[in-house]
């Protein structure tokens, strides 16, 4: 049985890597878990609670002395000196930018785990902490925005006059700045958004912002990052963030790329053109920044009366709601590490997720891990391959021209030899062949489904002339007879079937009806 140690952050920090209700699930995986006095005081968690989760109160040297260790800051020289000698940290260590770091933690026979480095794929949703402290930071980041600019965010007509809505844009739509571009939209705001993914259009659109395009090519993205632009793309973008500074009201930047400072969107030019009592949010202070002037943990006001706020700990300013998640998140990587759930952690390098948050192994150093490819743009060749498999093979003029000779010539010789009324028979299906195919043939392919399913309910003429024929004195005519009634029964059944189900989608289930009253 692994002891596990939450320990106290350093101040200005109010998050804790764990709660009562995920120690709770630590215990289940089989470990033993102590907590820092007062770890969770900043974030509302108090001591009795995790004790009453069945955790053990230690103090400082008795948490970072346990065999596994969760924080959410990375550990300075002090606390790397506090670790038992094989124990595993895991924590946010941005190893990309802190090789300085990763170097001293391999002065340790220990094991580190970034949870900053979690790959982007589907598995690994459950344990992503960037993007559940990103998509609170983005919520908290049109708070401040709107304590700052101290004027309605909606559109108000009063009996004193009319009060236009505020405009924001969002620079970046990822988790962070869908966050922002839901929440200011649902303060009433006017919300644009851009962001070098033209795949994120609909997304912007479906919470209430416009998503303002930038005509130029962007490589695609293979990590579930955004990339780094081309010059192309970086000047027509400048040139809306020009333009749209001098017309909106707050500046919402999220810009970030893994393992690189931040890039430059907003220039003092830019900052210069906003109006007085305008205000911007750059989520990336923390890297460099997005917006020129802007100062990691600062507020600034510049010359021209424009808030710029470089708060570097917006998503722990929710500390009570983060903590949660962010606990969440690692008691799903530890569960990942304990598959047998008997409390020992094994750490298996042929899987992908343990393989990327792992940055120092048994004190040697394991990072950069290999490339995960999460999505790929097709090459050339295969995308040539899907286009001629997409679009359809047109039959030669002479060939059809051809077919259709060969099928009237087919039709005459029929009425010209067969007996009566094999003729007359075989005409009608052939003419309910051609307007059939002509009919469904203008239908779109997406309503094909309902389309079918209602007109075969044609099929109980099927029915009702198979059954006349069951009471033939022909045998040979009596079991076709039941087979045709057993088919065209099954695609009237299926039909209507199918059918129901479609509709029951678009119907309201019993409580909704309720509410709707």
């Amino acid at each position: 049985m692994a002891v596990i140690g939450i320990v106290r952050e350093p101040a200005g920090e109010s998050r804790v890597s764990a709660t009562p209700a995920t120690v709770g699930s630590l215990r289940k995986l089989g470990h033993e878990v102590v907590v820092e006095r007062g770890a969770g005081a900043a974030a509302s968690y108090t001591d009795d609670g995790f004790v009453a989760a069945g955790a053990t109160i230690v103090d400082r040297a008795g948490a970072w002395g346990s065999e596994i260790v969760l924080a959410i800051t990375a550990p300075d020289a002090e606390a790397i000196s506090l670790l038992s000698d094989d124990a595993t940290i895991i924590a946010l260590l941005s190893p990309a930018l802190r090789p300085d770091l990763v170097e001293a933690l391999a002065q340790r026979r220990i094991t580190a785990l970034a949870l900053d480095a979690v790959p982007r794929i589907s598995r690994a949703q459950s344990m992503d902490v960037l993007s559940s402290m990103a998509n609170i930071a983005g919520y908290r980041a049109v708070v401040e925005a709107a304590h700052e600019f101290g004027r309605f965010f909606t559109g108000q007509v009063t009996a004193a006059g009319k009060v236009p809505p505020a405009k924001v844009l969002v620079a970046g739509a990822g988790v962070a700045g869908l966050a922002a571009i839901g929440a200011a939209s649902s303060l009433g705001a006017i919300v644009r958004a851009t962001d070098p993914r033209p795949e994120v259009a609909d997304q912007v659109s479906s919470i209430g912002g416009e998503y303002l395009s930038v005509d130029a090519a962007v490589a695609a993205s293979t990590d579930g990052y955004a990339k780094a632009t081309s010059e192309d793309y970086d000047r027509r973008a400048a040139e809306i963030y020009t333009e749209q500074a001098a017309d909106v009201d707050i500046i919402i930047t999220t810009a970030l790329i893994p393992g690189r400072p931040a890039p430059r969107l907003i220039t003092a030019s830019d900052v210069a053109r906003m109006k007085a009592g305008s205000v911007i949010v750059d989520m990336a202070a923390g890297q460099g920044g997005n917006v020129e002037g802007s100062v990691a943990g600062e507020r600034t006001v510049t010359d021209n009366g424009v808030i710029i706020l470089g708060y570097t700990d917006l998503a722990s300013r929710l500390a009570t709601q983060a903590s949660q998640l962010y606990g969440t998140n690692v008691a799903n990587l530890v569960a990942l590490l304990t598959p047998a759930k008997d409390g020992r952690l094994l750490l298996d390098f042929d899987d992908v997720v343990q393989r990327s948050v792992t940055v120092v192994r048994d004190g040697e150093v394991t990072w950069p891990p290999p490339p995960v490819q999460v999505a790929a743009a097709p090459a050339p060749a295969v995308r040539a391959a899907a286009a001629e498999i997409a679009m359809p093979v047109k039959m030669p003029a002479g060939r059809k021209a051809l077919l259709i000779a060969l099928g009237v010539a087919a039709l005459f010789a029929v009425n010209a030899f067969a007996p009566a009324p094999l003729p007359q028979h075989f005409t009608v299906l052939m003419l309910s062949v051609v307007v059939g195919f002509y009919v469904i043939g203008k239908v779109h392919h997406a309503l094909h489904t309902p389309l079918m399913s209602v007109t075969n309910a044609i099929s109980g003429v099927i029915v009702v002339g198979a059954m006349l024929q069951v009471t033939s004195a022909n045998p040979v005519v009596q079991a076709l007879a039941a087979i045709a009634v057993l088919l065209a029964s099954i695609n009237i059944f299926g039909g209507f079937a199918v059918t129901r189900r479609m509709l029951a989608m678009f119907t309201l289930g019993k409580s909704a009806q309720g509410g709707r009253k």
